[in-house]
């Protein structure tokens, strides 16, 4: 699976989708603008210490940013390049995962929409439900399982070099006002790009 994800074509489509994505900074301060000169310069040294299993993931940026109730919640802020091979390899384990979805299971799939999930809604309406149930799993990322669900994983990710990709970034410390903690409740970008689909399988 590692050919996948390093593979040209698949890192250029990751670079697309974080300069699209835009988002803020990581610990090193690089913005969204800057990764494809660091690309142009490093990525074939980036590429090579991923295969030889010598690639560290940097500190994820802690920040709290305020909810509507007035509370916070902390939100973890992986840097730009690690988002991009974190985007990488979230588009080569999607396939694998893709065919167990539900029909109209809308959130976060390629091709499918928040406006997809209103549509289909509606047309619900019109066929005569009234019921709408909504719910939400609070703090799920801070709570999950990360060694349950990376043994379902492994069930279909043979590939070493990934996972060990995956365990890195899951594992990575937390920079919170410039300290770093081995925080286990945190919320991890790279659970959610790379697990989610694992996730929403399991729940179907």
């Amino acid at each position: 699976m590692i050919e996948q994800v390093i593979n040209r074509r698949n890192m250029h489509l990751a670079y697309q989708r974080v300069l699209a994505n835009k988002g803020s900074a990581g610990v090193d301060g690089m913005g969204v603008n800057e990764l494809k000169q660091l690309i142009q310069k490093d990525g074939e040294t980036i590429v090579l210490s991923i295969i030889n299993g010598m690639y560290l993931p940097q500190s994820i940026l802690g920040v709290n940013i305020p909810k509507s109730n007035g509370k916070t919640r902390l939100l973890g802020i992986p840097t730009v390049t690690d988002r991009w091979l974190q985007q990488a390899v979230a588009q080569a384990i999607m396939p694998l995962f893709e065919f167990e979805f539900k029909e109209h299971s809308y959130g976060f799939r390629p091709n499918k929409n928040a406006h997809q999930c209103i549509q289909q809604a509606q047309q619900y309406i019109n066929e005569g439900y009234q019921h709408i149930v909504d719910i939400d799993l609070k703090s799920f990322f801070d709570e999950v399982d990360h060694c349950l669900l990376l043994q379902l994983l492994y069930r279909k990710v043979k590939c070493p070099v990934t996972l060990r990709m995956i365990r890195k970034w899951l594992r990575a410390p937390m920079m919170i006002n410039g300290k770093l903690t081995n925080a286990e409740k945190v919320y991890r970008k790279a659970a959610h790009l790379v697990l989610y689909y694992l996730i929403s399988c399991c729940m179907n």
